[in-house]
């Protein structure tokens, strides 16, 4: 018997129509339903059994934190229902942000993968098609299971933890800058080359039972002539933690230090990111340990905004949310 999988829409460029079929920008995302996409793949029906559900119709840019928790929920009440996996089709702009927080909020060791497409799906040689086909093999396959959120784009399988988006056009638009990718597709079956080890999925500890919303955690970005404005106006509108995406290794402009300080006594957790797209943040200087701040390792600062807001949903003490850093 074939497994089955669920196949969840969410918009995107996967999902685009152009006038031109040489159109790659001026598109609309999210204007092909589901069956739309699975009518352009035929093959789908050789590996699997289908069902599919649309969950959202929007460019990813537009992503917002209740679609995430609707579709979370969506894919644990389709992996409960015994499908065998479930495939998301997702805008490139804020995939990576979505597979993160899937990846530390989805209770199961089934497949979840991730796919979308750099050009529409009117265009001459979309990417979409063979995008979708390949996550829907990922997902039928036993080598999946227990690796926590997937994403395979353009022949490479990724984990959601370590992928960011690294071109804002090219067709090889993902990478994982840290560690490479997890494997590839090969004529239709995943090759994994390593394992995840950073905590997910079963074994994360994150629950949103009974959540509506996230805490209000905002992104500060590092830059020659900054100053205390922006940080006091996040401080004042009441973020109950902040990621500074700093410039190298996480360095902070003297001119915020003693706000973002201040705010940290206050109980206001302070992340120390980086702006610059690979590496990990380190011990850098006295006064940072000394303000305690908590560095975000390898995680960008997007992915660094969302483990801290699900950390702010179990606590506010300074060494437990370091600890979840360290684990996740």
């Amino acid at each position: 018997m074939k497994p089955k999988i669920c196949i969840l829409t969410t918009g995107g460029t996967i999902a685009g129509a152009a006038a031109r079929s040489d159109a790659l920008t001026g598109y609309r995302a999210g204007a092909l339903g589901a069956g739309e996409l699975l009518a352009a793949v035929p093959e789908i029906a050789d590996v699997c059994a289908i069902e599919s559900d649309e969950v959202a119709a929007i460019d990813s840019k537009d992503m917002t934190e209740a679609v995430w928790l609707h579709l979370a929920a969506r894919i644990e009440a389709a992996l409960a229902a015994g499908a065998a996996g479930v495939v998301v089709t997702h805008g490139t702009d804020t995939l990576e942000e979505t597979a993160y927080f899937l990846h530390l909020v989805v209770k199961s060791e089934k497949p979840v993968v991730l796919t979308g497409a750099m050009r529409p799906a009117t265009a001459l040689s979309a990417d979409g098609p063979l995008n979708l086909l390949d996550a829907v093999r990922l997902a039928a396959s036993p080598e999946a299971r227990g690796q926590g959120v997937l994403v395979v784009l353009n022949g490479e399988i990724h984990s959601a933890r370590d992928v960011q988006k690294v071109h804002t056009t090219a067709v090889q638009a993902f990478a994982s800058p840290d560690v490479g990718a997890l494997g590839r597709m090969e004529d239709g079956t995943p090759h994994f080359r390593r394992r995840v080890l950073t905590r997910h999925t079963r074994e994360s500890e994150f629950d949103l039972a009974g959540v509506t919303a996230l805490p209000y955690v905002p992104i500060l970005y590092g830059h020659a002539g900054a100053d205390i404005r922006l940080a006091r106006a996040a401080i004042e509108s009441g973020a109950a933690g902040i990621v500074h995406a700093g410039t190298g290794n996480g360095s902070i402009h003297e001119a915020l230090l003693a706000t973002l300080t201040d705010a940290a006594g206050k109980g206001i957790p302070i992340v120390r990111a980086s702006r610059t797209g690979a590496g990990a943040v380190l011990f850098a200087e006295s006064a940072y340990e000394d303000a305690g701040f908590i560095d975000a390792d390898t995680l960008p600062p997007a992915k660094a905004r969302i483990l801290l807001a699900l950390a702010l949903l179990k606590t506010n003490d300074h060494d437990e949310i370091r600890r979840i850093f360290r684990e996740y």
